[in-house]
């Protein structure tokens, strides 16, 4: 496996095939712009065929995970059907090929989770979470569907009724809520995720092989059965980047005020 090409993830190989992967872009709270949404979408098929690694461990640089899409990004996608064409397909690839690799994936989500991070964070098969940091689904408050993730997951972790409340409203919640909820395996102080993080991992990757991995296939047919739901729900975001909601909704961001959607306005 060459990890040569990747420019915005950083690779730490450990003991016992664990590789630690860390999202590096920390300047920009590692929010995913288009290299680096491509890069963690293309990653997992990477670490599944890798001889070389068990286990992977993902995090983010700095202070953050993932703080959502590069708003840049997003203004580009607005109204370019070619983009938007494209981000289907990649985001689609980001799900399901964390969803079918052969290797369990630990996330130690250190700080805030947004967008392309919270994907990652949630799909993985482990996640252990920082007891402040904010995870969120803030789709709906860009003014698109929830669409890149939430559809397959949110409901098998968190039931039915929290999933379409936080996931209607985008509102944010704390690692300590999203334990108690069942949406991650472990809420920590945030000095100790990684390490416990790690340490996980060298259980897994020290354990049967086979066993883990196939546990984990037979575990994951419950979100390809959900593979439906998540596929319409993709193109509905996608459908919405067509729309004028989201052009207001990265100005209000841009602003810090709150949006004021077209759709939303009295004729």
């Amino acid at each position: 496996m060459s990890l040569d090409g990747y420019q915005q993830l950083s690779f730490e190989r450990h003991d016992n095939g664990v590789l630690l992967i860390t999202i590096d872009r920390p300047d920009k709270y590692n929010a995913a712009d288009e290299q680096l949404h491509g890069e963690l979408a293309r990653v997992w098929r990477d670490v599944s065929a890798d001889p070389r690694t068990r286990v992977a461990v993902v995090t983010g640089a700095g202070k953050a995970f993932s703080a959502g899409g590069d708003l840049a990004m997003v203004e580009r996608m607005a109204g370019d059907h070619e983009r938007v064409s494209h981000m289907l397909t990649e985001m689609s690839d980001l799900v399901y090929n964390i969803i079918n690799c052969e290797k369990p994936i630990v996330s130690a989500i250190n700080g805030v989770a947004v967008g392309a991070g919270v994907v990652v964070a949630l799909l993985a098969d482990v996640a252990i979470c920082a007891e402040d940091a904010k995870l969120g689904d803030g789709h709906v408050k860009l003014g698109v569907a929830a669409g890149d993730h939430a559809a397959i997951i949110w409901p098998l972790l968190a039931g039915m009724a929290k999933a379409r409340y936080y996931l209607l409203t985008g509102e944010m919640l704390t690692g300590a809520e999203a334990e108690r909820l069942g949406m991650v395996a472990k809420a920590l102080p945030r000095e100790q995720v990684l390490e416990e993080s790690l340490r996980v991992a060298q259980v897994l990757a020290t354990g049967s092989q086979q066993a883990i991995r196939l546990t984990k296939r037979a575990l994951n047919s419950w979100l390809r059965a959900a593979g439906p739901a998540f596929d319409q729900s993709a193109a509905y975001e996608m459908l919405c980047f067509m729309g004028p909601d989201v052009l207001e909704g990265v100005a209000a961001l841009r602003e810090k005020r709150e949006p004021r959607f077209p759709s939303a306005q009295a004729e």
